[in-house]
């Protein structure tokens, strides 16, 4: 090895790591805690306090063990949210996939966490019938010999990979699903929350057509307020997350009657 390889990496100052910060939430849309002091060889004091401070300075938005951008309206695309986060989110899609038995009909939304979901169901090879808007899911799933996929009619957003709009919304209202799974842009001790409001009207829909709602989100979507209000969380019959939610949310949960199963 030469010994400009094993040089140490400069230690960058904190206007350096404030300017990457602000960076990596326009790209991923969300930080963590963790991650940044893992990138930037700090403490995970350290990287807090960036995040407070940019906080404070109105840069970001503080959330439950990192930080997201300031806007409620905008949301990165479906291929940025696939590589924010992918191991949490892939456990969360494994231990949700695990859940569903022989026979179900299931409704899936357009998402990055619920297109995962697809993949681990498929690799189960039920069989079942989903109704789903997302063409990533549908394409997931068509790799299954016994699950019939329905997609659905409307508008093609291409950053979404998904369908939207009034058709879709009345072709969902024409069948009944044991289960909707939907993710979400936020979760707080009162409402689930997303950025688009036709994604919004999709998983209402989707709530309303099935006997359960199961809602898959990570971590960094604690405490997070996205534009529009989804439901109350007593719409939701359980969360499936990657770690356990602060109490405050834990409480809210357990008011609503909301089940909480932390993926392993």
């Amino acid at each position: 090895m030469s010994p400009q390889a094993s040089r140490p990496r400069p230690r960058l100052s904190q206007e350096e790591r404030h300017a990457q910060i602000l960076a990596l939430v326009r790209r991923d849309g969300i930080v963590r805690v963790v991650t940044l002091a893992t990138r930037f060889g700090v403490t995970t004091e350290t990287a807090r306090r960036d995040l407070d401070e940019l906080a404070a300075n109105g840069a970001i938005k503080r959330t439950y063990g990192g930080g997201a951008g300031r806007s409620l309206i905008d949301e990165p695309g479906i291929g940025v949210r696939t590589r924010a986060h992918a191991a949490e989110r892939g456990r969360i899609a494994a231990a949700a996939a695990a859940m569903i038995e022989p026979g179900d009909a299931l409704m899936i939304d357009c998402g990055s966490t619920t297109s995962l979901f697809a993949n681990a169901l498929a690799a189960r090879d039920l069989h079942l019938t989903v109704l789903t808007n997302c063409l990533p899911v549908a394409t997931a799933l068509a790799t299954s010999r016994h699950c019939r996929i329905i997609l659905c009619a409307g508008d093609y957003v291409a950053r979404e990979g998904g369908v939207y709009g009034s058709d879709t919304i009345d072709f969902i209202r024409r069948f009944k699903a044991n289960r909707a799974v939907i993710g979400a842009g936020g979760l707080t001790a009162e409402a689930v929350t997303d950025a688009d409001s036709q994604s919004c009207a999709v998983k209402r829909a989707m709530i309303e057509q099935a006997d359960r709602t199961t809602l898959l989100l990570d971590g960094s979507k604690f405490d997070l307020i996205q534009f529009e209000r989804v439901c109350p969380l007593n719409e939701l019959d359980e969360i499936v997350c990657d770690a356990p939610p602060p109490k405050r949310l834990v409480a809210g949960l357990k008011q609503a009657g909301v089940s909480v199963i932390v993926a392993p």
